[in-house]
């Protein structure tokens, strides 16, 4: 643990955990403008600036180098832009265009400097995959002071950035200058793609960056939620990344990174409350419970009607033959609606309590009620108009019910003749 107290790692830490912040602001953009390819194809875009700067230079001077990345990175986003504009090329395929001709002419490049007399020294390479221990206290101070300055820019166009993101028209109605907008923005994520490069390199800068965005987009609707979990996200991933890679021998830092912020995203879209995999399958699955119950309660009813008799008890094989419900799947859906109060059971027959036949007639009022609304509005033959009111009457809320049903004149039958229960069914069973 002696490298805890080591500077060296203290730098490296810092330097990387502002990155990752820095980056997850900035992916953010890049994310909801469905631009996440751009990042890629910019870091891919600065290595023939790297290398043409250490030609240029013969010297492997931080700031050359990064100013090197910088216009090589704004050459290519420039190339896309005209590409887009100035002819049929759709936008993914400009993208593919500069990632590829760009970084082939990187690694062109970087083959001529190997065979340059202070070539094997050059450490150019360490650009592809990044090379997070090789970071100074100089670097941290550039990173600190591009962060700062990115973050700034953010804060104050927030609200123009967010009409680029969500309503581009909306903006340019209103006077905003949206291309210009466009070219700011691009530059910014520029300038984070180059000061990554030294830490996750080329070939992972795009995880740094959209990685923790995708994360947090996952847990929040609202754009300020969403910077903020997406910033600390990025820290987080470099945090851990870093500690993980002075703890562990021969780990390199930048896919220790890349590996933390994938597992933080994996976690979100499994676990996320809105947009979860695990939350989406659950209430899948109580939606499927409801529809069951309300479905058999219904049938119940419906049978009962037919009869003219509320207070007899119905064969649950006439039920399952209704819908052809397996007899497993209703003998629970009958027990969760027996523990409600809503039915009684009598070895294998029904009965709907006074509750269970509120909450029947109910549905029966909700199904019925949308039939007239198919028929009268949509003008559908009475005969196609059941399938879809077996799906729509699950949706509708009480509300909306009642005001459905004061569009239509409060009608006493649906299109089949069949009495539409009344908005306060009867309290009292009758026969």
């Amino acid at each position: 643990m002696e490298w805890l107290a080591s500077p060296t790692f203290r730098t490296v830490l810092l330097g990387a955990t502002l990155l990752g912040a820095v980056s997850g602001v900035i992916g953010c953009f890049a994310l909801l403008r469905r631009q996440s390819l751009l990042g890629d194809a910019l870091a891919h875009a600065a290595l023939p600036g790297v290398c043409v700067a250490f030609i240029v230079t013969g010297a492997k001077h931080p700031l050359s180098l990064l100013v090197g990345a910088g216009a090589a990175g704004l050459c290519g986003a420039l190339f896309v832009m005209l590409v887009v504009r100035g002819s049929r090329i759709k936008e993914d395929s400009a993208l593919g265009i500069v990632l590829s001709v760009f970084f082939g002419l990187g690694v062109v490049l970087l083959t001529r400097i190997q065979k340059m007399p202070a070539g094997n020294q050059s450490g150019l390479d360490q650009f592809l995959f990044g090379q997070a221990a090789t970071l100074l206290e100089g670097d941290v101070i550039v990173f600190s002071v591009v962060g700062v300055a990115v973050l700034v820019v953010i804060a104050l166009l927030y609200k123009e950035l967010k009409l680029l993101c969500f309503d581009r028209a909306f903006g340019a109605i209103l006077g905003f200058p949206m291309r210009g907008l466009e070219v700011l923005l691009t530059v910014l994520l520029v300038v984070v793609v180059v000061i990554g490069l030294s830490t996750v390199g080329v070939v992972l800068m795009v995880a740094s960056l959209i990685t923790p965005a995708a994360a947090a987009r996952q847990w929040t609707d609202r754009l300020s939620r969403m910077l903020l979990l997406s910033a600390l996200f990025g820290a987080i991933s470099a945090a851990v990344g870093v500690v993980a890679s002075a703890s562990v021998s021969k780990l390199p830092t930048g896919p220790s990174i890349v590996i933390v912020s994938s597992a933080l995203l994996l976690v979100s879209v499994l676990a996320a409350p809105r947009r979860g995999v695990l939350w989406a399958a659950l209430r899948a699955r109580r939606t499927a419970h409801r529809v069951r119950a309300e479905n058999l309660l219904k049938d119940v009813y419906r049978w009962c009607e037919r009869r003219g008799d509320f207070e007899t008890f119905v064969p649950l094989t006439i039920v399952m033959g209704m819908r052809g419900e397996p007899g497993r799947r209703l003998y629970r859906t009958r027990d969760r609606l027996v523990r409600r109060g809503l039915l009684l059971v009598d070895g294998d027959q029904l009965k709907l309590t006074r509750q269970g036949r509120r909450e029947a007639a109910r549905m029966v009022r909700r199904h019925r009620l949308w039939e007239v609304y198919l028929v009268r509005r949509l003008e559908l033959p009475a005969d196609h108009v059941h399938r879809d009111a077996e799906a729509m009457e699950h949706a509708l809320t009480d509300e909306l019910v009642e005001e459905l049903g004061a569009l239509l004149g409060h009608p006493e039958v649906d299109p089949h003749g069949q009495p539409i229960p009344p908005r306060e069914p009867l309290t009292e069973p009758t026969k």
